[in-house]
């Protein structure tokens, strides 16, 4: 018998194949339009997802409120820019971010876990600030302008390869990535590390009484997130062919917070779906008014205040519904 854990976790693998679904589709229309604004808006949204999914997983699962998660994801996207400027490689710019990422991970989980509640927010937000003001302020990193000239590049997977330069190509290369970043964090929240985290959130002070230590998989959890943002991060300049030090302001940690709470806290799913709406909605109230941010801010109390389980808290029981076995009569 399946536990509520694993009765969601099912809903949501179920959502996310409509997503994957609907987003190949997607690519077969705009590939046979020759479209590619809204392929690279698209691609854009998923990279942005990405982020979310990290917020999600300290957020949701952990109960830690990240408002620096942006220095993750901009780190990604310049450790990203820099080794492609020196060497295009796909898996060289991957496995550079890899391991930076959980360094710095690492050293800023051990900073951050320090403390607990809105001083975890505050220091996480203060980590970012600097971070950034660094980065602003280097010209090796192009001050701020930031780096432009990323190089396109090929992604060979030996069998065939993927051109960055390809709106659907690159498209489909990055819904592969997030839903492999989706399926590798749902396995692990659906583990005993999982259950492990989820009881921290619930009450961290019995969790000693069970003979299990709080600060390890705390910081796990940490480094986890610092890896999905940064790797999503490291799509950016792929994309768009240059980073910017924007990526590493607070408005970026603020998006992938408020995407997370209109999608669902805690539901990974509502991460990616939050992640599309609020980037597809950004550009397209964008085009009609440059005071976008007022709708932004809008949905976000709307979903506070009449939707506290985000979309998914409507849509994800009724899946879950559907997938409970029928009792024999």
């Amino acid at each position: 018998m399946a536990d509520a854990l694993t009765r969601s976790m099912r809903a949501s693998h179920v959502l996310v194949a409509i997503l994957v679904i609907a987003s190949l589709i997607f690519a077969v229309v705009g590939a046979a339009l020759g479209d590619t604004f809204y392929l690279r808006l698209g691609t854009e949204a998923l990279i942005f997802a990405g982020l979310a999914l990290s917020v999600d997983i300290l957020l949701g699962y952990t109960g830690l409120l990240s408002l620096g998660q942006a220095l993750y994801f901009g780190l990604g996207a310049y450790v990203s820019a820099l080794v492609l400027m020196v060497t295009p490689s796909f898996w060289a710019a991957m496995g550079a971010t890899l391991a930076v990422a959980i360094v710095i991970g690492l050293v800023g989980g051990f900073i951050a876990n320090r403390v607990r509640g809105v001083f975890f927010a505050l220091i996480t937000f203060g980590m970012a600030q600097v971070a950034a003001k660094v980065v602003y302020n280097t010209r090796a990193l192009g001050a701020s302008d930031g780096l432009i000239g990323v190089p396109i590049i090929n992604v060979n997977f030996g069998f065939a390869s993927v051109s960055s330069a390809s709106p659907a190509g690159f498209f489909v290369l990055t819904l592969a990535f997030i839903f492999v970043l989706y399926a590798l964090s749902a396995y692990l929240l659906d583990t005993p590390f999982g259950r492990l985290v989820i009881a921290l959130k619930a009450n961290e002070r019995r969790v000693p009484f069970l003979g299990f230590s709080t600060v390890t998989p705390r910081l796990t959890a940490y480094v986890i997130a610092a890896v999905i943002a940064a790797l999503s991060g490291a799509l950016y300049p792929m994309l768009r062919g240059f980073v910017s030090p924007e990526l590493l302001f607070f408005t970026t940690s603020g998006n992938a917070v408020i995407t997370v709470v209109t999608g669902g806290v805690g539901t990974l799913v509502g991460a990616l779906y939050g992640g599309i709406l609020l980037t597809v909605l950004k550009s397209v109230v964008g085009s009609y008014t440059e005071h976008h941010l007022i709708v932004i801010g809008l949905l976000f109390m709307i979903a506070v205040i009449f939707l506290p389980r985000g979309l998914m808290g409507i849509v994800r029981p009724a899946i879950e519904r559907m997938l409970e076995p029928r009792a024999k009569p």
